[in-house]
């Protein structure tokens, strides 16, 4: 996961956090999370779940693989303790939670059964969620932008990006509660994207990173057109699916 995303933390948040930290209060919702719970965050980025799991008044952990977020959430949340660890290898013992919640992270590790096995094994409720890609406003401009200016990008992970991979998941671990997560994306104007979409974080930003300075021309333009040519601000919507079991 981390060589996904080894980039800066203003980088990615630029990139993903305007979605991010809009979706984790709504994820933290479908949890049924309660202040006083003590839950873990895995594969916690630079902590827009952490930061929604404090507001309401939660004892928070976090477990990121990447030492630079890891860096970025003991600056921002000095009273969190987070482990430098992958999602498959928690240094927690057994039971140690009351919750642990993975936003935007099993698309992206190595063996993602072994972790939400690693999940289950920490916390006594688990719960994930994960963008779709068509479902994303975002990514689905720039997969018809590639499809356009070339070469194709290197796509986003496709597995665990839609309900029944989700539901299967997790089923082995319990009867399985699921929903659909809607949040939005706010652009102060094409400019703003654009540089969000240059710092090169993820599949998408690598992709726009290894073009030429002919395809990169193009590729500003197509997406402005496929953006709908905003003038001004905009936002663009993107959908999670999400699922949660209580382990027996």
């Amino acid at each position: 996961m981390s060589g996904v995303f080894r980039v800066g933390e203003a980088a990615y948040d630029d990139f993903m956090g305007r979605y991010s930290r809009r979706l984790a209060p709504v994820f933290a919702d479908f949890a049924g999370l309660r202040g006083g719970e003590r839950v873990l965050d895995v594969g916690a980025g630079t902590g827009a779940l952490v930061e929604a799991l404090l507001a309401r008044g939660c004892e928070v952990a976090a477990a990121e693989p990447s030492p630079e977020f890891c860096e970025a959430l003991r600056r921002r949340f000095p009273g969190v303790a987070v482990q430098e660890a992958p999602a498959e290898q928690l240094p927690f013992a057994d039971g140690a939670f009351d919750a642990a919640l993975a936003q935007l992270v099993v698309a992206f590790v190595a063996d993602a059964p072994a972790a939400v096995a690693e999940m289950a094994r920490v916390a006594r409720r688990i719960a994930v969620c994960m963008w779709g890609v068509a479902e994303v406003d975002m990514f689905a401009a720039i997969d018809r932008t590639a499809s356009v200016v070339g070469p194709d990008r290197l796509p986003e992970p496709r597995r665990y990006r839609n309900a029944q991979e989700i539901h299967d998941l997790l089923a082995p671990h319990g009867e399985v509660k699921a929903a659909e997560l809607d949040v939005t994306g706010s652009y102060r104007d094409f400019d703003d994207f654009w540089h969000a979409l240059s710092g090169g974080a993820g599949p998408a930003g690598r992709w726009l990173a290894g073009l030429d300075a002919e395809a990169r021309e193009s590729a500003h333009a197509e997406l402005f057109r496929q953006l709908g040519s905003p003038d001004g601000p905009f936002e663009l919507a993107a959908k999670a699916v999400a699922a949660a079991v209580t382990p027996g």
